[in-house]
């Protein structure tokens, strides 16, 4: 069995890219050969069977080119499917190859933002497999769930010390997106807890840029991101992680958290499935200062021993529903 994946770029290291690695060497322990086409990749280690070939080129026209070419060089042997990876245009580049050869294309997408290329990626392709349904922003009947594809072992369950002080922890870029203002301005209300709130994340560009300075002038704690090889330290050293992303953002660093048994506290609906039904809450309501507040107040009076049972739930369901097999098992029975 064969199976051809386009994706933007193979590279270990990087924090962004390094579950694309994962999800590749996950799918390759399941089929015979995995054919990779990537815009660009870095030396990596990968499966003896995985094949990778780079489309990179002067202008998005040679580029395009080029990955039609070597889409319909990877299709002239059957593969079981063709999977576009978080990039609709590789799907809508795809489909005049594989449609006439019979050849089932998907398309990994898990974002909120709804496009019209999108729309076309979404109609040409066979199967559409995301997260969660919250994390498509079309409904379709083409899309299958298949959680988040992390590799918890690449996680390991550490004991955290109680020192009295609930440090909490926001990774990720210091966009307005990801509503950090609100996460500082409720720590700020706690002025009766031992609680410190640490930002962990790149400002790539003028706006970031900008929203650093100003959670800074508010008081914040905001700190370089870290390789992907030192994630699982800075997990290891914090007791919550805190997301106000909106609905539809299904950051995968909640999930990653959540596999290394760290409580996690969320503002989107579509974390229901992964913290619905645990005490205390672990929802808060988007945006809202007083809700978070009031969030990181229950998980204070929790104390350290329901902290420690709450993470050892949520790595469970990690394991149950987003583990990186997982996802490959489902990818594959997409397929199928």
């Amino acid at each position: 069995m064969r199976l051809v994946v386009v994706t933007q770029r193979v590279d270990e290291d990087d924090p962004a890219l390094g579950a694309t690695v994962d999800k590749l060497r996950a799918l390759a322990a399941r089929v015979d050969e995995l054919v990779v086409l990537a815009l660009a990749a870095v030396p990596t280690e990968l499966p003896a069977n995985v094949r990778v070939h780079t489309f990179g080129g002067s202008n998005q026209a040679v580029r395009g080119a080029r990955l039609v070419a070597l889409v319909a060089r990877e299709t002239r042997r059957k593969p079981v499917a063709v999977l576009a990876h978080m990039s609709p245009i590789y799907a809508v580049l795809a489909a005049p190859v594989t449609r006439p050869r019979g050849v089932p294309l998907l398309l990994w997408f898990t974002h909120w933002r709804a496009t019209r290329l999108l729309s076309v990626a979404e109609r040409l392709a066979t199967r559409v497999v995301t997260v969660d349904p919250h994390s498509y922003p079309f409904q379709s009947a083409k899309v299958v769930p298949v959680g988040h594809g992390i590799d918890v072992g690449a996680l390991p369950r550490v004991e955290r010390p109680d020192d009295g002080v609930l440090r909490l922890l926001a990774l990720g870029r210091t966009s307005p997106a990801k509503g950090l203002e609100p996460l500082v301005r409720a720590v700020s209300q706690l002025g009766d807890l031992r609680v410190e709130l640490e930002i962990r994340g790149p400002s790539l560009t003028a706006e970031e840029r900008r929203h650093r300075e100003e959670l800074v002038a508010l008081g914040a704690r905001v700190e370089e991101p870290v390789a992907r090889s030192g994630v699982a330290d800075v997990y290891a050293r914090v007791d919550v992680l805190v997301n106000n992303m909106r609905a539809g953002a299904l950051d995968k660093v909640v999930f990653e958290a959540a596999g290394s048994g760290l409580p996690v506290l969320v503002a989107s609906e579509g974390f229901d499935g992964l913290v619905g039904g645990i005490e205390p809450p672990l929802r808060f309501a988007q945006d809202d200062v007083a809700s978070i507040a009031d969030h990181i107040r229950g998980l204070a009076a929790a104390g350290p021993e329901r902290r420690r049972a709450i993470g050892d739930e949520l790595r469970a369901r990690v394991v149950r529903d987003h583990s990186v097999e997982h996802w490959a098992d489902a990818v594959l029975a997409a397929v199928r």
